[in-house]
């Protein structure tokens, strides 16, 4: 019999790939895999938050373009239209009750019982005054309803995320403590790097609110119309980033006549009051002109700067961890694709936030979903024919406003705005993408009477398109 060489085990392992970083990092990501056990007390309890950090940390492992430094990224704008809608609550319709005898307060802490409990932990400090007490319980009730304070708080989410991470940047080795502690220490370098990183991000970054009728609010007697003015002023006073465009009606006497004139206006906040930055004269009232909401934008985006431009409804929201992805999905202007058109529009995936106050709101939830998510993606890649359905969407803003703008806004035929704004993108040589690693809030109609409504209008938007050169083009 030959003798056989007896082999020690794991002999022929080779150990040189061990020196290549890539292998390196999947042995180090196995073994954490394989070794460490997540404990159920580490696990958030509340529903909405297991679902962000789950879908944060998915989306980690996407196709994800790589962030630049700040001060390379692109620069952008969010433009959000807004009407008579509701700003902030009072305490009076926190607790008016309906035909039901339900009020909006008691209904809020039934379907977010945890979040209620944390609230009454936050303000349970007997030196906290009454006062800022019952401030803080309007914004805890606005945060969780379709409200325009909500979609500013969200919105500037963004500018704190480039401010943090413009301050680790500039700052480097150097930073001692995080923002928040820059903010409040006495180290002379720290807050060099915070106020240089507070430059940057307000250079990166604007945020515009048309809110089409504040002259006419600031000067009415109603209530209603008073307590929007009031909150909106509260608004500019608490974001100093925050600027607020409207249309301004004046009477000019001009060879013994006295004309209406129009102007579109741009404020700032104050010390205390609204300070007028710009004033630019129209010719004529936009909302007799057009479709109001598609006006309303048309008259502010002037104001606007930067190479990108975001759309977003007042029913919205977005996410703090969201906003650190910002840079990454402004890249995708830069990056490099087969074929020669280049894309305009940049889709962003929707997260429907209203689907548990009710069976009819889990059911525009699901449809939402189905056609913002799932059939946008199939639209946009392989088939390459999606347009602009959505207010989340960003826009390659100097390509739109060289080119007839982000809407269209004829009487009737354009009812539904959206939509033409990917006609008219596609038409002029760009075209559409769907992005799945970034999410923004979205709220929708909860009741039977709104949601005829909407559908309503939708069917009728969407008779008016194949009336439209842009469709039959």
């Amino acid at each position: 019999m030959k003798n056989e060489k007896k082999e020690q085990r794991f002999e022929k392992i080779n150990i040189y790939l061990m020196r290549d970083k890539c292998w390196r990092d999947k042995v180090v990501r196995l073994h954490l895999l394989l070794s460490v056990k997540e404990s159920a007390i580490n696990v958030p309890q509340n529903l909405e938050a297991r679902r962000r950090i789950t879908f944060f940390a998915n989306s980690l492992f996407m196709n994800i373009p790589k962030a630049p430094r700040i001060r390379d990224m692109l620069s952008f704008s969010v433009l959000t239209p807004y009407y008579k809608e509701d700003v902030l609550y009072s305490e009076e319709e926190l607790n008016k009750e309906n035909e039901d005898g339900i009020s909006i307060l008691f209904y809020l802490q039934k379907i977010y019982p945890d979040e209620w409990t944390n609230y009454l932990d936050r303000v349970k400090d007997p030196k906290l005054p009454e006062k800022d007490k019952s401030e803080f319980l309007r914004e805890w009730v606005s945060y969780r309803g379709q409200t325009l304070a909500r979609t500013v708080r969200g919105m500037m989410y963004y500018r704190q995320a480039l401010e943090l991470q413009c301050y680790q940047e500039v700052a480097g080795e150097n930073a001692k403590f995080s923002v928040y502690q820059a903010r409040a220490s006495n180290d002379d370098n720290q807050k060099a790097f915070l106020e240089r990183a507070k430059a940057l991000a307000d250079l990166k970054f604007t945020y515009v609110v048309s809110c089409q009728v504040y002259g006419t609010q600031k000067k009415s007697g109603d209530i209603h119309n008073r307590s929007c003015y009031t909150n909106i002023l509260q608004l500019m006073l608490k974001y100093p980033s925050l600027r607020v465009a409207y249309v301004d009606e004046r009477e000019e006497t001009a060879d013994a006549k006295s004309p209406k004139v129009f102007y579109s206006v741009l404020l700032k906040g104050g010390n205390k009051f609204d300070e007028e930055i710009y004033r630019i004269k129209l010719p004529g009232p936009p909302a007799e002109i057009g479709e109001g909401k598609p006006e309303n934008q048309n008259h502010a985006i002037i104001f606007t700067r930067g190479e990108a431009l975001q759309t977003i409804d007042m029913n919205q929201d977005n996410y703090f961890e969201e906003a650190f992805k910002i840079r990454n999905v402004l890249e995708e202007f830069n990056k490099e694709r087969a074929g020669r058109r280049k894309p305009t529009i940049l889709g962003l995936r929707e997260h429907i936030f209203t689907g548990s106050v009710s069976s009819l709101a889990w059911f525009m939830s699901n449809q939402e979903s189905s056609f913002v998510t799932i059939g946008q993606r199939i639209l946009a890649n392989p088939l390459r024919v999606r347009f602009h359905y959505g207010h989340p969407d960003i826009f390659d803003r100097i390509f739109h406003i060289t080119r007839g703008g982000v809407s269209k806004a004829s009487k009737v035929i354009n009812l539904s705005e959206d939509i033409f704004g990917g006609f008219n993108s596609t038409l002029r040589g760009g075209y559409v993408t769907h992005h799945e690693y970034i999410q923004v809030g979205k709220g929708r109609d909860v009741g039977l009477n709104p949601i005829s409504i909407f559908e309503a209008k939708v069917a009728n938007g969407n008779g008016e398109q194949t009336l439209s050169l842009a469709c039959s083009l």
